[in-house]
């Protein structure tokens, strides 16, 4: 399955005439449950939508809710939950949005990327004096 036809186009209105979902998620998704890409998106990371994104009104359901739910910043895992599907799904839906260019992805500081174990520890003594 291509991205274009993972993504799809709504054109009818039938999913908004039978209320949601009209077919199941991981048919949706083709029954991935990875990126076609193989990238796997951390829970934690934030996507917003993108100019493209901003004009996808006819995407199928889940995709175009997931593009309005990224208007504002929003993790991997809080799309899942605001859909009711499993991360493994919303991983999915957001890796084709964005490799589609509909969002962009803002991923969490690596671990090399984080303050030096002395500065961790000066804080942590520094607090340790406070509660006494």
């Amino acid at each position: 399955m291509s991205l274009s036809d993972a993504i799809g186009r709504n054109t009818s209105g039938d999913q908004e005439a039978h209320g949601g979902r009209v077919v199941p998620v991981y048919a949706l998704t083709g029954g991935r449950t990875r990126s076609s890409t193989g990238a796997e998106l951390p829970v934690e990371t934030l996507v917003t939508v993108t100019p493209a994104g901003q004009r996808a009104d006819e995407l199928h359901l889940e995709y175009r809710a997931t593009v309005e739910l990224a208007a504002r910043p929003i993790s991997v895992v809080e799309i899942g939950a605001a859909l009711r599907v499993p991360v493994g799904v919303a991983r999915v839906l957001v890796s084709d949005l964005v490799d589609a260019g509909y969002l962009a992805v803002h991923l969490p500081p690596s671990a090399e990327g984080g303050p030096a174990p002395e500065i961790l520890e000066r804080l942590l003594e520094g607090l340790r004096a406070r509660s006494h």
